[in-house]
């Protein structure tokens, strides 16, 4: 998570098609020093493979690291996805044994009960997983929906989906995870199309039930970023008590692109005379995308030569248009368009869904958020707090997305540190309870009240 993280709705999709190859994970389900830790002090820490001969580690407070194999069996950590020690030291226990020593403080790997699952959405065949604090107990669970992403769900430790199915049923509250239709051990087209993808969510939580059976309490979805477009409506379609939303957005796809570019050239220092023209550019760049790289074209031509000379030009990111604005020349863009076949809806309007949902909601928004600005987001979802809507607003100032936090170098390029305080936690209180119990962090809590509208 270094400059960009790769969790938003095009901008991961894109880093999945034309980045390098990936590099192989040494460390997979099979290595016995993967999995989660009770510490002797009661904190929970996950264990995850990583790049190269790496592990990561995630405790439920947030905190995060690098592990690095060393001598004698010691394993050194780097904060976040910085290359900086944080002075944390681990080392593990014959394989059999299942303990580490975290730190100076020893731990013991958590027992979880864990159902495999294939199930049904239209005619493809979907891959699952329902993850379960041991024990006969009734708990609640979390369907999670991951955003964009093209990777696996189940496998891929980069997605925040990974750890979540295993700290939250750690910590009392179970998860069943799946991959998308086209991702992963599941068949299907990868898509875009929010409508189908909510289908694929109503039978993921379906064939949660069913796995759970007498033990379910209480059930929901948790989506991040694109995910968030797709939980309300697949709440629409079934029977849940809750839906949480994590870096999500109520606006389209189109003002996604233009709230990324006006929040990323204002924080760059430019003028709003500027900021208009960068706008104007990447409304150029979003018709083509949106057009599936089939028209468009002569306004981009203009944008280019008005503007491609301009010292400001190539600082227009957005969540989507840079990809169009760095190609060459017309025809290598529309040679694109077999790769971007996701059947997007540019235009979607996800307030219906919300308005039309009557179960709690949290949504959890950060002001750093560069691939899914919060400030439109936020104002909506205070609008729906205001006209009674059971919706709960947390935001995290710094947050950016992926709720992680961030320091920059002297060049301006982000490295994550950590995930925001709190925040785990935020997702397990409001799964259990339907609300939120006192501070998480420096989260800004705009929750509803008995009587409706905003408490302030």
């Amino acid at each position: 998570m270094s400059s960009v993280n790769c969790f938003a709705s095009y901008y991961i999709a894109l880093c999945a098609l034309f980045a390098a190859p990936s590099i192989v994970r040494a460390a997979d389900s099979a290595d016995c020093r993967v999995g989660t830790y009770r510490l002797a002090d009661g904190a929970v820490v996950d264990v995850a493979p990583d790049d190269d001969d790496t592990l990561r580690w995630t405790q439920f407070d947030g905190t995060t690291g690098v592990l690095h194999p060393g001598a004698d069996g010691v394993w050194k950590s780097t904060q976040g996805w910085t290359d900086r020690a944080d002075g944390i030291t681990v080392r593990f226990s014959a394989c059999p044994r299942g303990q580490m020593i975290f730190g100076d403080v020893s731990a013991r790997r958590v027992a979880l009960d864990v159902k495999e699952a294939t199930f049904k959405s239209r005619d493809t065949v979907l891959a699952g997983r329902l993850v379960m604090p041991r024990g006969a107990k009734q708990v609640p669970i979390v369907v999670l929906l991951h955003g964009s992403e093209q990777s696996s769900a189940l496998t891929d430790s980069s997605l925040q989906t990974y750890f979540l199915q295993h700290l939250l049923p750690a910590e009392g509250v179970g998860a069943f995870v799946y991959d998308k239709r086209g991702t992963g051990s599941s068949g299907g087209h990868y898509t875009q199309d929010y409508s189908l993808l909510a289908e694929d969510a109503v039978a993921a939580l379906g064939e949660a039930r069913q796995l759970a059976g007498a033990r379910l309490a209480r059930i929901g979805y948790q989506g991040g970023s694109q995910g968030g477009w797709v939980a309300p409506l697949a709440a629409n379609r079934t029977s849940v008590d809750f839906v949480i939303v994590c870096f999500g957005l109520a606006v389209n796809v189109i003002d996604e692109d233009q709230e990324a570019v006006e929040l990323q050239m204002r924080e760059k220092g430019y003028p709003p005379e500027v900021i208009a023209k960068a706008l104007e550019v990447a409304s150029a760049a979003e018709t083509v995308f949106e057009n599936d790289f089939k028209s468009g074209f002569p306004k981009l031509d203009e944008m280019r030569s008005r503007y491609g000379s301009a010292p400001w030009y190539k600082d227009v990111q957005g969540d989507y248009a840079f990809f169009v604005l760095q190609q060459h020349s017309d025809a290598e863009l529309r040679a694109l368009a077999p790769k971007f076949a996701w059947h997007t809806p540019f235009h979607y309007d996800p307030m219906l869904a919300l308005r039309a949902d009557k179960v709690p909601q949290l949504w959890v928004l950060g002001g750093e958020d560069y691939q899914a600005p919060s400030a439109e987001t936020s104002r909506r979802i205070k609008s729906l707090i205001r006209d009674g809507l059971p919706f709960t607003l947390a935001y995290y100032p710094a947050g950016e997305h992926g709720m992680t936090l961030f320091e920059s170098s002297a060049d301006g390029q982000r490295v994550s540190t950590r995930y925001a305080p709190g925040y785990i936690r935020m997702i397990r209180d409001f799964a259990r309870d339907g609300k939120l119990h006192g501070s998480y962090g420096d989260a800004k809590l705009t929750p509803i009240t008995a009587t409706g509208g905003a408490r302030r």
